[in-house]
C-alpha cells in the first residue's frame, strides 16, 4: 500500500514538473518579422533597375542571363554587403557597380524585427540581364 501511494506520489510529482517546463518553454516564443521595401520585393527590383539602366555602362560587362543578388540589411534599413552571382568578366568592377546603382536608390527598407528590435537580415533578389534589355525575374 505505501508502495503504491508513493508511485503514485512520484507520477504527479513527475507530471507536475513536465507541465510546467512545457509551459514555460511555449511562454520563450519570440516573434519576428522579415525586411520589406515600400511596395515589396518587385518595386525594389524595379527602382533598382531604373538605377542600373540610368549610371550603368552594362556594354562593359558579360551580363547574360540571370544574376542573383545578395546583400544584408542593417538595421537602420540600409543595404550593405552585396555580393552578386554567377561572377562575371570584371565581376569586382562590376559588384562596384551594382553598389553604386542600389545605394541610388530612394526609399529605404524597413528592417528586419526579431522580439521588436531591429535586427540585420538577409535578402535575395534574382534579375535577369540580356544583351539588349533586362528585367526582374
Amino acid at each position: 500500500m505505501i508502495k503504491t501511494i508513493l508511485t503514485l506520489c512520484m507520477f504527479f510529482i513527475g507530471f507536475k514538473g513536465y507541465s510546467q517546463e512545457n509551459q514555460t518553454q511555449n511562454e520563450q516564443v519570440s516573434t519576428s518579422q522579415n525586411a520589406e521595401f515600400p511596395g515589396g520585393d518587385d518595386a525594389f527590383a524595379k527602382e533598382f533597375l531604373k538605377m542600373i539602366h540610368a549610371y550603368i555602362d552594362m556594354n562593359k560587362y558579360a551580363a547574360n542571363g540571370q544574376f542573383v543578388f545578395v546583400f544584408d540589411i542593417g538595421p537602420n534599413g540600409k543595404i550593405g554587403n552585396l555580393d552578386v552571382l554567377p561572377k562575371v568578366k570584371n565581376s569586382e568592377m562590376f559588384i562596384e557597380d551594382m553598389e553604386f546603382a542600389i545605394k541610388r536608390v530612394k526609399k529605404k527598407w524597413k528592417p528586419a524585427t526579431q522580439n521588436g528590435k531591429p535586427v540585420v537580415s538577409k535578402k535575395v533578389i534574382k534579375i535577369n540581364f540580356t544583351s539588349d534589355h533586362f528585367d526582374h525575374d
